[in-house]
């Protein structure tokens, strides 16, 4: 799905403000990633240090965190304006392509570690980072496209519907007789009679 910058509405931006609107966006985007790199890394290092668990495990224990905290950050922080009607579905689609994230960020450390060798602490941390680069690009096409979606469209109907016949006018009444009645009843100012005299 291509990457199209609306508005909360739906409504598409001009070219200059859709670029600038998704600076904006990427900027709260990248505010919320910086934080949960923090934890991400807190966690992992956390992890390293006080079990027994191998390195890529504790990675995948520090993501699943990371992923946790980034959700209530981009839905309350970054998409808080969009829509939050499908809420159950937002969270699967999130679990979703966090998953896939997730396999991206740490395949990096995968293959750095188990098939090149590359495991002291430096290392492994360099690898984490690239591959948390790697995911958050991932991520943000994901979320942005398919997660937080733009609320639907909502604009003021002008004019009929096209099935809907325009009201047909009315008769003109021949002389001497009163006009038809319509749905508010007859129109006074259609009876113009021929002469001021009393009937017969």
């Amino acid at each position: 799905m291509p990457l199209r910058q609306t508005t909360a509405r739906g409504r598409r931006l001009p070219g200059a403000a859709r670029l600038l609107a998704l600076g904006h966006e990427f900027a709260k985007f990248g505010t919320v990633g910086v934080l949960g790199i923090f934890v991400n890394f807190g966690v992992f290092n956390l992890c390293r240090g006080i079990t027994r668990l191998p390195v890529v495990r504790c990675s995948v224990v520090a993501t699943v965190v990371a992923i946790a905290f980034n959700y209530l950050g981009l839905r309350y922080f970054t998409y808080r304006d969009r829509d939050k009607s499908h809420r159950s579905r937002e969270v699967l689609l999130f679990a979703v392509f966090s998953a896939l994230g997730l396999i991206i960020e740490n395949g990096v450390l995968y293959i750095a570690t188990y098939g090149f060798g590359w495991g002291s602490p430096f290392q492994s941390n360099l690898f984490k980072f690239l591959g948390i680069g790697t995911a958050t690009l991932f991520r943000f096409w994901a979320y942005r496209a398919w997660v937080f979606r733009a609320m639907p469209r909502h604009g003021p109907r002008h004019g009929r519907p096209h099935a809907e016949p325009a009201p047909a006018a009315p008769a003109p009444a021949a002389p001497g007789h009163d006009a038809p009645a319509g749905p508010a009843g007859p129109d006074p100012a259609a009876y113009r009679p021929e002469t001021t005299a009393p009937p017969p």
